[in-house]
């Protein structure tokens, strides 16, 4: 769906941001990276910093002299400010502005996220252009994100909102939840082998396992779990029987 995102640098300044924030942009799932009047570009550059996974998304990208030109076309432009206050009010925080992007995106529209120099950022003149402003909260002590790092942050929260269900990461299939008699053969493998430790008071076993039983109803316990504790089981029956203290030495 994020097709129809693109991210347009106003003005970078150093090209090795540019091959990082074509990175950042193929990261997040989107190719379509504008360039407006960029200072010193050079492909060469530009090119480590975005790596052979995203060359294409570098080559690829449009360049333009004016930020009007970079907006033709789009039905929604944000802008990225560090500098809040003043008539700057309503700025929204990545997660804000994913909420509403998302919702453009969905309706059909074509949306564009404008990041400005690295040193300045954008002029009131340039964010006059867009339908709003994101901000990027940060610790006092440091304010100023990398390019690259401010792109990430944004398209990370825009690439979750666009997901149809939450992203989950590849694992093994997860085991099945015991059932109510594996329980029960654990609990009484618990017991024997608690008993043989000492650790549980052979007058009454089964009292003393009650504490035991209500820690495991707050699990909700796997099959491959339920191995693990039954093997740990079985080894200290085995070490009681080989070298407990009615063994001779």
């Amino acid at each position: 769906m994020l097709e129809n995102l693109a991210v347009v640098l106003f003005r970078p300044k150093f090209p090795e941001n540019v091959g990082s924030a074509a990175r950042a942009c193929l990261n997040m799932g989107v190719t379509n990276l504008i360039l407006v009047d960029p200072y010193n570009f050079d492909m060469d550059k530009a090119r480590p910093l975005a790596t052979a996974h995203a060359k294409h998304v570098l080559e690829n990208a449009t360049i333009v002299e004016t930020l009007p030109e970079a907006l033709e076309g789009f039905t929604s432009v944000y802008g990225t400010t560090a500098r809040t206050g003043g008539w700057r009010k309503g700025i929204m925080t990545p997660s804000t502005l994913s909420d509403v992007v998302n919702d453009r995106l969905r309706s059909g529209g074509k949306v564009a996220i404008v990041f400005g120099p690295e040193d300045k950022g954008l002029t009131n003149e340039e964010t006059s252009l867009c339908s709003g402003l994101m901000t990027i909260p940060t610790s006092r002590e440091g304010t100023s994100l990398n390019l690259a790092q401010a792109v990430v942050v944004v398209l990370y929260e825009c690439f979750k909102k666009s997901l149809d269900k939450p992203f989950e990461a590849d694992g093994p299939p997860q085991e099945r939840p015991t059932t109510v008699q594996e329980q029960e053969a654990l609990f009484s493998n618990l017991q024997e082998s608690l008993l043989a430790i000492d650790f549980l008071k052979d007058d009454n076993p089964d009292y003393w396992m009650l504490p035991v039983r209500r820690f495991f109803s707050k699990i909700n316990l796997r099959r491959n779990e339920f191995n693990l504790l039954m093997g740990v089981c079985r080894q200290i029956q085995w070490f009681v029987r080989t070298y407990g203290p009615d063994k001779k030495k």
